[in-house]
């Protein structure tokens, strides 16, 4: 007969192995765990058990390991063809949502996409199978019963932040998956800070501070003293950013006849085409928004640091001691984090830089044609998009840490279909809405301790004319 492992009273479990360090090494937490053998046992076991218990990182990646192996068994298996259904009916997709213990969720998603168990959308995630059912439901020459009471049940008359754009709300986890889909292609949005927003306005603190000189977050000090000497006035400054949330609206237009003939493919269609569509929209504003009806772009922002050409440096080129320089003006705690971000006409100015060395020179990638072109500099990756600036322009090569970028997310999406638009064409216009905004936290380039050149999270090459 197993005997039953109790853990002594009164102790709190640790939930991970920092806290459990910090138990041992506290005598007064020890002593009630260490008093005898039964005692002991007792609060390993449950110690064990908080580790391994259902919801937790390592039962979840058990899990679908173990999931992994059998959907792999049973393919080599498969030698009568049967073994479809059953793989179908195991949970592989890595954006699957699990529940924990106390009901919220646990997902794999990348930042900025994640499902949030709190948002409207939460109320339809069970109506639906997929999003040819959430489609065919909300397409409004389907005139089925069930489908006319699917409409009634979703529409969004009273939207969050114009009533008349209606609509049908859009289930959450759909919302997420299309999310997780633009992230692929995303430059900003998956790096950046997300904060979810329940209301159209959320204001969001910042720190002022201009300068580390003297005190650090805008005002906080720390001093070296004499024993009962007279503490030293600090007051750091606090700030604010606000976040409004504006209107993405995402408009396709589809013959009617596709929709009834095989609206399954124009659901494979949309799926991946509407997130890369609102994702090339987003990263266009999160560069370049002027912060007027759209977000403001991190491109230019207050806060950037402009890296001067060199003397004598010929228009549209980058030579190696610009890209040195601006890799000086990065903030220190912000290297490991940043990425080049650059325009597609810059790589052939990256590609072919040169080390000026006496009367010669040396290349500064070690570049072979028939291989994959080196994507870092300096240890931190390349990101080719065409959102930056044009050769020659202020922003066609940024060195940024995009987690000082801030993105609002309402985390509320909306479809509707309607014939009125393109009634003479026998097609139907399709239009999805969802709610976001982005600025940059920082509000200026900072002075360092010592006094040396500003420092900042976005670093820029200026213009070279």
């Amino acid at each position: 007969m197993t005997t039953q492992l109790v853990p002594p009273k009164n102790v709190p479990i640790p939930k991970n192995a920092a806290e459990l360090a910090e138990m041992i090494g506290d005598p007064g937490k020890l002593k009630p765990i260490i008093e005898n053998k039964e005692a002991f046992a007792g609060f390993i076991q449950a110690y064990a058990d908080q580790q391994q218990a259902p919801g937790t990182d390592l039962h979840e990646a058990i899990k679908a390991e173990t999931q992994k192996q059998l959907a792999d068994y049973l393919r080599e298996k498969d030698l009568d063809g049967d073994n479809v259904e059953r793989i179908n009916r195991l949970n592989l997709d890595p954006q699957a949502a699990t529940r924990n213990r106390k009901g919220g969720m646990l997902t794999s998603y990348g930042q900025g996409a994640n499902h949030n168990p709190n948002a409207p959308g939460v109320v339809l995630d069970d109506k639906f199978n997929n999003a040819v059912d959430y489609l065919e439901a909300i397409w409004h020459l389907n005139e089925s019963p069930e489908a006319s009471a699917r409409r009634t049940e979703i529409r969004n008359a009273a939207s969050s932040v114009s009533p008349a754009d209606g609509g049908f709300l859009v289930p959450e986890t759909l919302r997420s998956q299309l999310l997780q889909v633009s992230l692929e292609t995303a430059t900003v949005r998956p790096r950046a800070t997300v904060v979810p927003m329940d209301s159209a306005r959320v204001p969001f603190p910042t720190i002022d501070v201009s300068s580390n000189q003297s005190s650090v977050f805008g005002g906080m000090i720390a001093y070296w003293g004499e024993e009962s000497a007279a503490l030293v006035d600090a007051n750091p400054k606090f700030g604010r950013v606000v976040l409004d949330a504006k209107k993405l609206t995402g408009l396709s237009v589809v013959p009617n006849e596709l929709l009834q003939d095989s609206i399954i493919s124009f659901s494979a269609l949309i799926e991946r085409l509407w997130p890369m569509t609102l994702s090339f929209e987003e990263d266009a504003a999160f560069s370049k928004g002027n912060g007027v009806g759209q977000p403001l772009g991190y491109l230019g922002n207050p806060a950037t640091v402009a890296v001067g050409a060199e003397s004598g440096q010929a228009a549209d080129t980058i030579v190696y001691e610009n890209i040195v320089k601006m890799y000086a003006r990065m903030l220190p705690s912000s290297l490991q984090r940043a990425a080049w971000v650059v325009t597609p006409d810059a790589l052939p100015e990256l590609l072919t830089m040169s080390l000026s060395v006496g009367t010669g020179g040396n290349s500064v990638f070690v570049a072979n044609a028939a291989g994959a072109a080196p994507m870092t500099i300096f240890g931190r990756p390349i990101i080719v998009t065409e959102q930056a600036s044009v050769l020659g322009d202020q922003g066609d090569i940024a060195f940024v840490d995009l987690t000082y970028y801030l993105v609002g997310d309402r985390q509320t999406m909306t479809a509707s279909s309607s014939t009125d638009w393109k009634f003479g064409n026998d097609q139907t216009a399709y239009r999805i809405i969802q709610r976001v905004d982005g600025r940059p936290w920082i509000q200026s380039a900072i002075t360092p301790k010592n006094g040396g050149p500003a420092l900042s999270p976005f670093v820029e090459l200026a213009a070279r004319a």
